[in-house]
């Protein structure tokens, strides 16, 4: 018995990962301009960086992340094209948060069993996104994991590397007393918070086939809607007329809303958020419904529509909240940061070990 076949015997299918590079091969291969040297299937991938020469002090920014159990309800339904786009929005959309411009991403497949058609689906969702926002796909690796994942399990990790200049970079440090934040708006509920849906429609008996009337298409289908993705038009904005008046960003991810916007305020500041400003979607409204609770009661678990927060000068705030509008990112003036000592209770005080300012959310939400 040959090396392969032994291989084959114990549930690896190297055949078949070599078949699924083949189906990607050329969605990979679009994302690469001539930064990218060596083409796919390399053992690492190569990115020229000659053009950092350029730079006074250029930071290199990098960013990993998953999708979480969203990708359950991708298995559930047996569709997997819009997972890759989730990915890049988790992994990606981190790198622009301090001002970064992404260079280059690499992807990480766990499967229980290899099937191409299935590989290459989720890879081709990860390349188009890639290209959306302007990041190169450079590597990955699809590993075959029988005994310890179903067939039809997989997970998806992945990293990327982004560069900025050391006096552009965003941060609190540069969040002054009176700035605006601005919100800028959500696809549904991204990639966060899945472990909560999924149990709700599990102690409500419903399938993700099933349909839901107020939301106008199945469970799933609602369920799946990729996460935006807004690198692209961030960069943009911070390359643009008004990139010196935007001194910080958050991606809105797991934590919520407080707490995120909280991670990139100064120590002895603080923000009030006014609910009214904006009326989350349908799904986060009957998804609250069906589980008797309040929208505030999720802020800190889904993003309820504001997928980024900017913090900008207060005197350009209308004009970054236009130019966001046209590069099709749909935002509104939030609230304003202050620094001192917060009134009253209800503060979120820093996150996920940053000691950083203090934000809460007031008022009630638009219907």
């Amino acid at each position: 018995m040959s090396a392969n076949s032994s291989y084959a015997a114990a549930g690896v299918d190297t055949a078949a990962g070599d078949l699924a590079v083949e189906l990607m091969k050329a969605q990979v291969a679009a994302t690469h301009g001539p930064q990218v040297l060596g083409g796919v299937g390399g053992f690492a991938g190569l990115f020229d960086l000659s053009f950092a020469k350029d730079y006074a002090r250029p930071l290199l920014a990098t960013s990993t992340d998953g999708v979480g159990t969203k990708i359950a309800i991708a298995q559930a339904l047996d569709k997997h094209d819009t997972i890759g786009q989730d990915l890049v929005g988790m992994v990606v959309d981190d790198i622009v948060v301090v001002g970064a411009k992404p260079l280059f991403m690499t992807d990480y497949i766990a499967c229980g069993k290899v099937v191409p058609e299935r590989i290459a689906t989720i890879v081709t969702g990860i390349a188009r996104a890639c290209a959306d926002t302007g990041t190169a796909l450079v590597g990955g690796e699809t590993a075959e994991h029988p005994g310890l994942m179903g067939a039809d399990d997989y997970d998806v990790a992945g990293a990327a590397v982004g560069i900025v200049e050391a006096d552009r970079a965003l941060g609190a440090e540069k969040v002054r007393d009176g700035d605006a934040v601005i919100a800028i708006s959500s696809s549904g509920l991204h990639s966060n918070g899945f472990s909560l849906v999924r149990a709700i429609l599990r102690d409500a008996g419903i399938g993700y086939g099933d349909h839901a009337a107020e939301l106008g298409t199945s469970w799933g289908e609602a369920l799946l809607e990729p996460t935006r993705l807004y690198s692209g038009q961030l960069v943009e904005l911070l390359e643009g007329e008004h990139g010196d008046a935007v001194h910080a960003l958050s991606h809105v991810t797991g934590g919520g809303l407080a707490a995120n916007l909280a991670r990139v305020l100064p120590k002895g500041s603080y923000a009030e958020l006014d609910r009214t400003t904006w009326s989350p979607a349908p799904v986060f409204r009957v998804l609250n419904e069906l589980a008797g609770t309040t929208l505030e009661s999720t802020e800190g678990t889904w993003n309820l529509g504001v997928g980024f927060f900017a913090v900008v000068a207060e005197q350009a705030a209308d004009a970054v909240v236009a130019e966001l509008d046209r590069l099709g990112l749909p935002s509104w003036r939030l609230g304003t940061v202050a620094h001192g000592t917060p009134p009253g209770d209800g503060w979120e005080q820093g996150a996920k070990g940053v000691d950083g300012g203090a934000v809460r959310l007031v008022g009630g939400y638009a219907s």
